[in-house]
Parts: structure tokens; sequence; C-alpha cells
């Protein structure tokens, strides 16, 4: 069952990281911005718990934003390395 939380967890801080990203994100497609998602999830909490973080009662919204932070890293490294821009899309140059 955690499997299954982690993965809607990667959905949303993914979709979060590529919004908080910054610079023009859009040109990396949906299922990688989900593995990026995904990854700053498991990424931030192990900085997040190697930095001393222990949790709270509730939401802990410091492990979240350590999360959304690594997704966010993660977004423009994908984007850097896959290369992809809308300026080299055959239409764009009609």
């Amino acid at each position: 069952m955690e499997i299954i939380g982690v993965l809607v967890a990667g959905v949303i801080i993914g979709l979060l990281g590529k919004l908080v990203a910054p610079g023009d994100k859009d040109n990396i497609p949906i299922w990688l911005t989900i593995l990026c998602g995904i990854g700053g999830v498991l990424l931030g909490w192990f900085v997040y718990t190697a930095f001393g973080g222990d949790g709270s009662k509730g939401v802990d919204w410091v492990r979240w934003i350590v999360a959304i932070a690594c997704a966010a890293v993660l977004v423009v490294l994908a984007s850097t390395l896959t290369g992809r821009s809308r300026n080299h899309h055959p239409a764009a140059h009609r």
C-alpha cells in the first residue's frame, strides 16, 4: 500500500516540481515529469532524514517542501538532458 502512496505522491510532487522549476519546463513528456516526481519524493525523504528530519505529528510540511524542491531539480535536469525544444519541432520552421 505504501508503494501506491509513493506513486500518487510522485505524480503530484512531479507536477508541483515542474510548476516551481525555473524557466520553461513544458518541453519534457508527462511520464518523465512523473518519474521526476517519484524520484523527488524518494530523494527528498532521504535528504530530509539525512539532515536530521524525524517527522512531526500530522502533515510534515518540511519533508514535503524538500520533496518538491528535489523534484524541481530533477525536472530541470531532465529538461536539460533531454534537450527537447519546441523550436526544433518541424511545424515551427514553416
